[in-house]
């Protein structure tokens, strides 16, 4: 991770650094075939430091749904995401690095401004929005996984206590490593290591855990290889691997479960490709290599590097979190919850963060099972005295249910950062696969808190027209902040489950960037000479086509899922205001490279 808003060194060797690696570059190009491989290859870089970012709290907490939830039916979503990801990163990058101007002035001026200011403000809210899964991550692995006896329930406070406490924690190491970065201290490389280190560790343990139950025999390649086809029918039907079990239940009891299944289904899926490549990682790319002194010579590379760099660590990582967390999660009760004792007959006991999800369950089927008076007298009570019924029903529903219909309850109650731990412990044991656990989710969170506020220090800038820094930015950062209300205003669920909602959320926002990428692409007043012809263009804009459809797809469908028609009419609205607010394309001289 580091720092895409700091001021360039005044030292001249940044400036011979980067004409050096511009003459390989150029030595590389002119040689073609392996010369040229092998100079990107050397000078690949920026490409896995966006991974880096990447994988972040978003992402790994949809891996791991996307393994509870679809086993590894799933496996083809994440790199499809990323694929077209990149292609519009890519186009992005070759804007950018063909005009050397600031994409944001070039999309007001040349295409619509409602698109550059919605690309804008887009990016802004997801920096918001996305921080408070973040601060949420991060509460959860102090409280449940590092510090449980002093933070946690173990510790004596009371929860409100404890999550303040470790609230303030985190906001006080983000906001410290945020203004280290924005200073420029020495101490920003200290941090940067033990980031690393962190997230590092944990996507060696998952690749770990993969090796191991290989070598187990508990782990089907095949069944891998079929969930690297591309499936759609997840949007409509529960995972396979639920049927036997959807089969055992009836006629009433199959259509909840079936619906809830495939509600939180199509929730992971699309948070899991809005996590791929966020929009404001789009907004972060091209400012970041302008102020890195990169040219039109470092086209090419750049997206060879995307290409490499992002796309091979995402998918291996992810890839590795879906299938650890399918083998132990998929398909299966959550311990102690239906049976005291387990299959070797030993007695358990069900991880306490557990039974209250369990049991709302349990209540909400038998709400479901009210006859229509029942439900119109419970309608009439108030938030209070249905909270109590609620929970009268859950109490009730552990006996009165069939155990068919409280092993689904069991299968789909929501896993939280204490629980999703197990997915180590096949290599390091429990004790030590819930501190490794809780160190790589905080840091990945710390890592992904630090680099919203980063982005938004930078889209604050931008808005005001200022340079990135000073108090400009720093105001612009810390706006960030209120994402640590995550934690407070998330109850009832995994508070790791935060990150699908509020990923379905950003899907929604995804489009404009890419709609503006692909405009911006086919602009001769913008790129001039440099707009790609003839079988080049063709090969852009197919590609770009499918990421374009591929987002709008996924945001009408969250628009449909949330606010159903409401959300149809204000997508065709802002259609028709990007429309007529369209600037004409007109003739331009060559753009100035700086």
């Amino acid at each position: 991770m580091s720092d895409p808003t700091s001021k360039e060194p005044a030292d001249m060797s940044v400036n011979s650094q980067i004409e050096e690696h511009r003459q390989i570059i150029l030595d590389g190009e002119a040689k073609g075939g392996a010369s040229k491989f092998l100079a990107y290859a050397r000078l690949s870089g920026p490409g896995w430091l966006q991974s880096a970012i990447t994988l972040g709290g978003g992402s790994l907490a949809n891996a791991l749904y996307l393994g509870v939830l679809g086993g590894v039916a799933f496996m083809w979503l994440q790199p499809m995401a990323m694929m077209f990801g990149i292609v519009m990163m890519s186009a992005i990058a070759y804007i950018t690095l063909s005009t050397g101007k600031r994409p944001l002035r070039s999309i007001n001026q040349h295409i619509s401004p409602i698109l550059g200011w919605g690309w804008l403000a887009a990016s802004m809210m997801a920096n918001i929005v996305w921080s408070l899964p973040q601060f949420a991550l991060a509460v959860a692995a102090l409280r449940q996984n590092l510090l449980p006896g002093v933070l946690g329930a173990e510790s004596g406070l009371s929860e409100f206590s404890g999550m303040l406490i470790a609230a303030v924690i985190v906001l006080a190491l983000v906001i410290t490593n945020v203004m280290i970065y924005i200073s420029g201290g020495k101490g920003t490389k200290v941090f940067e290591i033990i980031m690393k280190v962190m997230v590092g560790t944990i996507v060696i343990c998952f690749f770990g855990v993969v090796i191991q139950l290989s070598v187990a025999g508990q782990i089907d390649w095949g069944a891998i290889g079929a969930g690297l086809i591309p499936s759609f029918e997840s949007l409509f039907t529960p995972a396979p691997t639920f049927a036997p079990y959807l089969d055992q239940l009836s006629e009433g009891g199959r259509q909840f479960w079936s619906d809830l299944i495939v509600g939180q289904q199509r929730d992971v899926m699309i948070g899991a490709a809005a996590t791929a490549v966020g929009i404001n990682m789009t907004f972060l790319l091209p400012y970041s290599m302008l102020r890195k002194g990169w040219n039109r010579d470092f086209r090419g590379m750049a997206i060879f590097d995307l290409s490499t760099g992002l796309f091979i660590p995402f998918m291996l990582a992810t890839g590795c979190v879906v299938i650890s967390a399918a083998s132990q999660f998929h398909a299966q009760p959550a311990p102690g919850l239906v049976s005291e004792f387990n299959a070797q007959g030993e007695k358990v006991e069900p991880a306490a963060n557990l039974v209250g999800p369990y049991k709302g369950l349990l209540a909400k089927r038998m709400l479901a099972n009210m006859d229509s008076a029942d439900r119109a007298a419970f309608e009439e009570l108030s938030k209070d005295d249905q909270k109590a019924k609620l929970k009268e029903m859950g109490e009730t529903g552990t006996e009165a249910l069939p155990l068919e219909e409280r092993t689904m309850a069991a299968m789909l109650v929501k896993r939280d950062a204490f629980n999703l731990a197990q997915t180590l412990e096949p290599l390091v044991g429990k004790k030590v696969a819930n501190y490794v656990f809780g160190f790589g989710v905080l840091g990945m969170a710390l890592n992904a808190a630090t680099m919203l506020m980063l982005i938004n220090g930078l889209c604050f800038c931008e808005l005001r027209n200022r340079a990135p820094k000073g108090w400009t930015q720093r105001f612009g950062s810390l706006m960030v902040c209120v994402g640590v209300l995550g934690p407070f205003f998330w109850k009832g669920d995994a508070q790791m489950w935060l990150a699908v909602p509020t990923s379905v959320f950003a899907m929604v926002l995804l489009p404009i960037a890419y709609v503006v990428f692909a405009l911006m692409m086919n602009n001769k007043t913008i790129l001039g000479k440099d707009m790609p012809g003839g079988r080049k263009r063709i090969v852009w804009n197919v590609l770009m086509a499918g990421a374009c459809t591929f987002a709008a797809i996924g945001s009408l469908w969250s628009l449909w899922s949330k606010l159903g028609w409401i959300g149809l009419v204000l997508f065709a609205l802002f259609i028709v205001v990007v429309i007529t607010t369209r600037k004409k394309v007109t003739p331009a001289p060559a753009p100035v490279i700086n």
